[in-house]
């Protein structure tokens, strides 16, 4: 991992570096109800050219910016003023990477937000093998340059991505499942499942790619989706919260089989650090 030394700012120019802009774009503040009888739209949506997300701004920022919440810093506001962000995809620029770009640029625009980056020390889970070394099936990445589908799917209780040479992951009915899974790709999906970031140390080639099967128990997938939730910067009900107390040590032992394990460190990791921003968005 590349260490960036000292605070890089670079707010004067992203907008040189984020060009891609939305055609039209509305944001709104909104104060989200819950409870039952609530209804309401949380996340984000792309149909087609048109976009929507229903979020505070701190994980608007996590989803513009690709990171979790212990990725970055930023005001307390952030994190409990809400905005609904309708919005219309320029003709021929509808991918992901483009995607976030003018995410990227709606948030220097409409809230003249302003930024750095910096390394910190922060405490994260290392990646690590047993000493019995890796158990899991090898299972050779594709080609690079293979034409692939790459993309998510998900319904309300699985969801499937398919990944850049011809890795797959299925999340649901209480387990993952991964094919030409690297420890890389393995570090990122458990990040998501964790209360810190996941670095993978097991020292295995950046192309040895494996078949993985994480089985756990209810409580503890049901867990993973609140750590999920509060690393993308949302802020779940107390019933979900609960789920955390009552959640075990499922993950351990799965990981264990594959010769796998979890070690509670800390590491120089690049972090986001929002100075400024508006709290009234410019005018729509």
């Amino acid at each position: 991992m590349k260490a960036i030394a000292g605070a890089v700012c670079f707010c004067a120019t992203l907008l040189a570096q984020t060009s891609l802009r939305f055609e039209v774009a509305s944001v709104r503040p909104m104060t989200p109800t819950f409870g039952e009888g609530a209804a309401v739209t949380v996340g984000l949506h792309v149909d087609g050219a048109q976009f929507h997300a229903s979020m505070p701004l701190r994980t608007f920022v996590a989803a513009a910016y690709k990171a979790h919440t212990y990725r970055f810093e930023a005001p307390e506001w952030m994190a409990t003023q809400w905005y609904e962000i309708a919005a219309t995809l320029p003709e021929g620029h509808t991918k992901g990477g483009e995607i976030l770009q003018m995410m990227q640029t709606l948030l220097v625009e409409r809230f003249h937000m302003k930024m750095h980056r910096e390394t910190k020390e922060l405490p994260i889970y290392a990646l690590t093998l047993m000493k019995s070394g890796i158990t899991a099936k090898e299972d050779r990445l594709d080609p690079i340059g293979r034409s692939a589908d790459v993309g998510s799917t998900s319904s309300e209780t699985s969801s499937v991505s398919n990944m850049q040479r011809g890795a797959t992951v299925t999340t649901g009915e209480d387990k993952i499942e991964a094919k030409k899974f690297t420890m890389g790709m393995l570090a990122g999906q458990l990040t998501g499942m964790m209360d810190r970031p996941v670095v993978d140390q097991t020292g295995l080639g950046a192309d040895a790619a494996y078949d993985l099967t994480l089985e756990l128990t209810h409580e503890d997938f049901l867990a993973t989706r609140v750590r999920a939730a509060l690393a993308g910067g949302m802020t779940p009900p107390p019933q979900a919260m609960k789920l955390l107390e009552a959640s075990g040590d499922s993950l351990e032992t799965a990981l264990a089989k594959l010769g796998l394990k979890l070690e509670a460190k800390k590491a120089p990791l690049e972090v986001l650090v929002i100075d400024s921003s508006d709290k009234a968005p410019g005018e729509n």
